[in-house]
């Protein structure tokens, strides 16, 4: 299924931009629409993630990325790596020594754990990148996220990956935290034409529709596998272009909260971008 598809359960165009949704329903608040479509990226082969612990939790989102791109196509070749620090800022990072050459992606393990050197023409198709869980909201630090925003999509760019911002989850117990992220997000994503992937939303809506699927571990940041999961199926969603809902893959969470939250994913992924 490419990405064009129908609007599912509420609509999402609301004068100048979309509704975020809180609790299963729309709130008042619109949010800016953004700018960049995943229609305009291909497909990845190669990615990088920079952030911190929520994307290294239960053993790496970027891990259970890929194990749903095999679940979608055995033979797809993608070649990823994630930096992460502790509780990390964009401030923490320096991505452009992510991209310096004969480091990073120099080479990788096979299926078979053989390793593999890598014949690179460019280092990574895209740049997936976080700030710290509060930092684009935080009045101290919503300007280094600003600035780091900037800095690192022109730096992806520059070494020839797009840039993805990858739009958090708000706090268990702190619902008001999404509207607020998912502005932020947007808006330095359409400031710096890059896609931003509404991770933060997909996490509201499927705590609306089923709150018995505890999406968060017991400090009520992080994510518990099942958050893992969901992060990992709607980046699936918007970055593959096809419905992830069908996928056998189920980190062991069983088919039926993986069918659950694939189809939580390919709902807010469809509102958010129509």
């Amino acid at each position: 299924m490419r990405f064009a598809g129908i609007l599912r359960g509420m609509t999402a165009a609301v004068g100048l931009g979309v509704l975020a949704f809180m609790g299963g329903g729309a709130v008042a608040q619109s949010l800016p629409k953004p700018k960049v479509t995943p229609a305009s990226l291909e497909q990845p082969k190669s990615m990088i993630w920079v952030g911190n612990s929520f994307f290294y939790y239960n053993n790496s989102m970027h891990g259970h990325f890929l194990q749903l791109v095999r679940a979608g196509d055995p033979k797809y070749s993608l070649r990823q790596s994630s930096v992460t620090i502790s509780g990390s800022g964009f401030g923490w990072h320096d991505v452009e020594a992510y991209f310096k050459p004969n480091a990073i992606g120099m080479y990788s393990f096979d299926q078979n754990n053989n390793v593999n050197f890598n014949k690179i023409e460019k280092l990574f198709d895209l740049a997936v990148m976080m700030d710290c869980s509060q930092c684009p909201i935080h009045p101290q630090l919503s300007p280094v996220f600003t600035d780091f925003a900037k800095k690192y999509s022109e730096t992806a760019r520059k070494n020839g990956a797009k840039p993805v911002l990858f739009m958090s989850w708000a706090y268990a117990d702190k619902p008001e935290m999404t509207n607020q992220l998912a502005e932020a997000y947007i808006k330095a994503a359409n400031d710096n034409e890059a896609l931003v992937v509404p991770v933060g939303l997909a996490f509201a809506k499927a705590t609306g529709k089923k709150p018995e699927i505890n999406l968060y571990d017991a400090d009520k940041r992080h994510p518990s596998l099942a958050g893992t999961y969901l992060g990992a199926v709607t980046m699936y969603a918007a970055l593959m272009k096809k419905s992830p809902v069908g996928l056998a893959y189920d980190a062991k969470l069983g088919a039926e909260t993986a069918k659950f939250l694939q189809g939580i994913a390919q709902e807010t992924v469809e509102e958010f971008y129509k």
